[in-house]
């Protein structure tokens, strides 16, 4: 590590803010308010970080990574479960807010995990839009499952909350077509992901909302973000499978779901499934392969502003 670099970690609860910087060790707490915030920005300011590192926390960190991104800050949301599991190999067990900061700001230096830019306000409307609409998505699955094992004196409430779910879905919809049809940007990325075939038009908005780094990171990286980077297990003479695990699952879903249509109407990426079935792959290793795949051909066409054209 740079002995100029400084990585901030910031602990977040309901009401308040603890900040930790990393190597100095100077420490620094405010209310998770707008004030609180913009005395967190005035604080940070001679700091100068090398990156921000914020734990998620049900949602409360939000508005503060936001705050923060905006103002032009290297900020990185990072994984409650990653950082816990880094506390407990350093050994430090206690758990309180001051030492929570701590560890994150020391797992930001050993980790580095990579700052999110700050999403503009077609992306934050999307994003909204889009988590909605899976939300009432998994609320009609709900339903029908219970419609399918509710006595006849409750099948009527079930169909009458369906309806209204059902409509809620069609005002969802139409306002992400409106907030798409109102950028420009966003609609030609659309349309360059939806070039691809199996990429229809809710997994191209899914992707831009839940995964808005796509054509800006390589390969690896963006492999790495959707939790599709292949993990080797080896020690000596000794080889494991290989697993993929981490980054984010719902961009992960949308691409498992496209690779599955994939396999089936898109005839380079059906033959090279069918390869690796040929040539011993599990079906489901195979699918994480097309999926792999997918990404990096999605994350190159977003890069060059070039429609899908198969070789």
């Amino acid at each position: 590590m740079d002995s100029q670099e400084k990585f901030v970690g910031i602990d977040v609860s309901k009401d308040r803010l603890d900040v930790h910087v990393h190597p100095a060790g100077e420490a620094f707490a405010c209310a998770r308010d707008a004030e609180g915030l913009d005395q967190l920005l005035a604080w940070l300011g001679p700091v100068r970080p090398t990156l921000v590192a914020i734990e998620a926390t049900g949602g409360f960190e939000t508005v503060a990574a936001a705050h923060l991104a905006a103002a032009g800050l290297p900020v990185a949301v990072v994984n409650p479960a990653q950082v816990r599991a880094f506390a407990t190999a350093l050994g430090k067990r206690a758990k309180t807010d001051p030492i929570d900061a701590l560890v994150i700001a020391r797992f930001a230096a050993t980790v580095r995990p990579q700052p999110k830019p700050a999403p503009d306000e077609t992306l934050q409307a999307l994003a909204d839009l889009v988590t909605r609409r899976r939300q009432i998505v998994a609320m009609i699955g709900a339903e029908k499952q219970r419609e399918k094992r509710a006595p006849a004196r409750l099948r009527k409430s079930i169909a009458r909350l369906l309806k209204a779910l059902q409509k809620e879905l069609s005002e969802v919809e139409a306002d992400i077509d409106d907030t798409m049809r109102g950028s420009p940007l966003w609609r030609e990325k659309e349309e360059l992901l939806t070039s691809v075939p199996s990429i229809g038009q809710t997994i191209a908005r899914a992707l831009l909302a839940d995964l808005p780094e796509l054509g800006e990171l390589d390969r690896r990286q963006i492999a790495a973000l959707a939790g599709l980077a292949p993990h080797t297990r080896q020690s000596g003479q000794w080889k494991g499978q290989s697993f993929i695990s981490g980054g984010r699952s719902e961009p992960r879903s949308s691409l498992f779901i496209a690779a599955m249509v994939a396999i089936r109407h898109n005839p380079p990426l059906k033959t090279f499934y069918l390869r690796l079935i040929g040539a011993g792959k599990a079906k489901k290793l195979a699918l994480i392969a097309v999926a792999r795949k997918l990404l990096t051909i999605l994350n190159a066409i977003l890069r060059d502003k070039k429609p899908w054209q198969p070789a």
